[in-house]
């Protein structure tokens, strides 16, 4: 059996974080293993609360996986602060593990402070080069390429300099034209638009977390990055058409929907 590990934060309510995470790694057949970097108290509606693991004990917990179970992909979510990314880095340059995929997590949907300011330059520093595919948002990698992501010609221009950055691949997700979905994958070489059904829902939280574990499952089980990419966005999108509707505000995906 594949093995993936989840570096993120913990999310009471199920639906984002590592719980997404390891739901998703199930839907996929691959075997969950996780280092927690923060236990966050959200829902829905917003985030109430974050306590930070201490950065040590998030690397202890990777040497942890990694010196018994080991594993085939490494998914990187919620880091929240620069000494956690300097712990993380450390144990990932001594292990070296294959199939690292990055989602950028900044900013929660309701605006809050999911990863320090600060923090941002470190992580795009130690951590993108290490990377196999970064999977930022619209958002996301404005926040990282310092550009307004406005028309195609700027998203093109910031796939081209995140990628500059450090990783294999690029993945910006969220790019809407006419009646479709857009993501948009760089190889470093050739950019792929990956085309999906605009879904009408406000059941979307979560969904960054679950799609970067489908790619990072996808990976472990022998897929090239641009495959995983698209029957990931695939798994994505019938996990949301077939959301719970469950509580008051951006509700969960259905994880277990492929």
């Amino acid at each position: 059996m594949k093995r993936v590990l989840t570096i993120a934060g913990s999310d009471c309510s199920g639906g984002a974080g590592i719980q997404a995470d390891l739901k998703t790694f199930t839907a996929f057949k691959v075997f969950g293993t996780s280092a927690i970097t923060a236990v966050v108290a959200e829902n829905t509606v917003g985030v109430q609360g974050i306590f930070p693991v201490p950065p040590d004990f998030v690397g202890i917990q990777i040497e942890s996986v990694l010196t018994d179970i080991g594993t085939d992909a490494v998914k990187i979510g919620m880091l929240f602060d620069s000494e956690t990314i300097e712990a993380v880095y450390g144990e990932l340059r001594i292990f070296n593990p294959p199939h690292i995929v990055i989602d950028p997590v900044m900013i929660a949907k309701n605006g809050d402070e999911l990863l320090k300011k600060e923090a941002r330059k470190i992580l795009v520093e130690k951590l993108f080069p290490l990377s196999e595919i970064v999977t930022p948002n619209i958002n996301e990698a404005e926040a990282i390429s310092g550009l307004k992501i406005d028309c195609e010609k700027n998203l093109f221009n910031a796939l081209h300099k995140i990628s500059a950055m450090g990783p294999k691949n690029v993945l910006i997700k969220g790019g809407h034209y006419g009646k479709e979905a857009v993501d948009f994958f760089f190889d470093g070489k050739e950019i792929t638009e990956i085309f999906g059904k605009r879904i009408e829902t406000k059941n979307t939280h979560g969904t960054g977390c679950t799609y970067s574990s489908a790619i990072a499952s996808l990976l472990a089980l022998g897929h090239n990055p641009l495959e995983s990419v698209e029957l990931a966005k695939k798994y994505i999108q019938k996990a949301i058409e077939t959301a719970p509707n469950l509580g008051r505000g951006y509700g969960p995906v259905n994880h277990f929907a492929k």
